[in-house]
């Protein structure tokens, strides 16, 4: 364990000394931090947060105060338009979505419809939206994505995620007229995320040569989709010429995509908490901010203790690197015949022989915001006294996805 990962389970054991585990903090410190460190690397191109890489209101208008950040990137549309009644004036909806009451009460609603953008990449999102409309008259702003995903091999090899269909600069041109030929939409935007390169660690312990083979791919795809963006942007533009905003990156591709002239504003999120799963990237270090504490519970053996729960896995492809990582102390691993289980979780390692009865193992969770499903509430820490209280989405009631 180095000194920085032993002081800070002092400070968060301290912090958190008079509550009961399983509980969850973020720390104040490096979460100020991190936010710094991804405003110096968007080089003076606003940051739009992606709340569900946050899912807390309250360190989302955190966030959202300090200089260098503006604009939410929301995940589905029931959650936008919570988020503009709660006062955030500027969502953008990263997704399209068939929720027919949402797209009624948009439509309805001039406040809304000013505040939210949607997500669009087929006319048939259209055609949904009309039939949801309910007779609300208001005009839906919109945003056409992107596909940002490599292709090799002449098309026969594809690279990144499977989003929307609009690959080629006049796929995009083509919808921009169809959408400005329409009454009741506006295209504002234009959005590309390159999960593949944002997304995607380049510097894998112990893994050298694919670890190489990650920033070569890498590098390939960002001067393709450099080059391809620009050409995309100019063709809206020559529809829209007013068009507002261009978005792309994200937390592990800040300052290249923020290279890009046609980019106007950067997507960022899973940086602030800085889960396990951002700890592989030789572009940027942040510090650990989100962990969640499990109890002991169990004393099985020589070697081996028990905690309380701790089964939270992340999404996207079943992997050990979806499980939560057993933090601090350092040296916990998981039982390889059980993991992480859904009421209790054997670790295993020399450090389990100083855990009492009581004592709490420090987690942190494979990705960012899906840590707020799992606790009502995070405990805000600072130094080592937790200062503050808030709910997560959760807590207030609210599982949008």
């Amino acid at each position: 364990m180095t000194a920085a990962a032993g002081g800070d389970r002092a400070r968060y054991d301290r912090a958190t000394a008079h509550l009961d585990a399983p509980l969850a903090v973020v720390d104040l410190d490096a979460f100020d931090a991190n936010a710094d460190d991804l405003v110096q690397r968007a080089g003076g191109k606003p940051i739009r947060v992606a709340s569900k890489s946050v899912r807390c209101r309250a360190l989302l208008e955190r966030v959202l105060a300090r200089p260098g950040f503006a604009g939410i990137m929301s995940y589905t549309l029931a959650e936008s338009v919570w988020l503009a009644r709660s006062g955030f004036e500027d969502v953008l909806l990263a997704y399209p979505s068939a929720d027919r009451a949402g797209f009624a009460e948009l439509a309805g609603d001039p406040k809304l419809a000013a505040a939210i953008t949607v997500m669009v990449d087929d006319p048939a999102q259209l055609e949904l939206i009309d039939r949801s409309r309910g007779g609300g008259t208001q005009e839906v702003r919109v945003c056409l994505e992107l596909d940002t995903a490599l292709h090799v091999l002449g098309g026969l090899v594809r690279i990144g995620a499977r989003r929307s269909p609009l690959r080629e600069p006049a796929q995009l041109a083509a919808l921009a007229r169809t959408v400005a030929a329409r009454p009741g939409f506006r295209v504002v935007g234009l959005m590309g995320y390159e999960g593949h390169v944002a997304g995607v660690g380049d510097a894998l312990a112990g893994r050298p040569l694919r670890s190489r083979a990650i920033r070569l791919m890498q590098a390939a795809a960002r001067r393709e989709l450099a080059a391809r963006r620009a050409e995309a942007v100019r063709a809206v533009r020559a529809v829209v010429p007013d068009l507002e905003f261009v978005n792309g990156g994200g937390t592990g591709s800040v300052q290249q995509t923020a290279a890009e002239a046609a980019v106007t504003e950067i997507a960022a999120g899973s940086g602030l908490y800085l889960p396990r799963l951002f700890d592989n990237y030789t572009s940027f270090r942040g510090r650990p901010a989100a962990l969640f504490a499990q109890p002991v519970v169990r004393r099985p053996g020589v070697g081996v203790v028990t905690v309380l729960g701790g089964g939270y896995p992340a999404s996207g492809a079943a992997g050990p690197d979806r499980l939560p990582e057993p933090y601090l102390p350092a040296g916990l691993r998981y039982d390889p015949q059980e993991g992480a289980g859904e009421v209790q979780t054997p670790l295993l390692g020399a450090p389990a022989d100083d855990l009492l009865i009581g004592d709490r193992v420090w987690f942190r969770h494979a990705k960012a915001g899906e840590l707020c499903e799992r606790f009502d509430v995070l405990h805000l820490v600072e130094g080592d006294r937790v200062t503050a209280v808030v709910p997560t989405y959760r807590g207030e009631g609210r599982t949008f996805l």
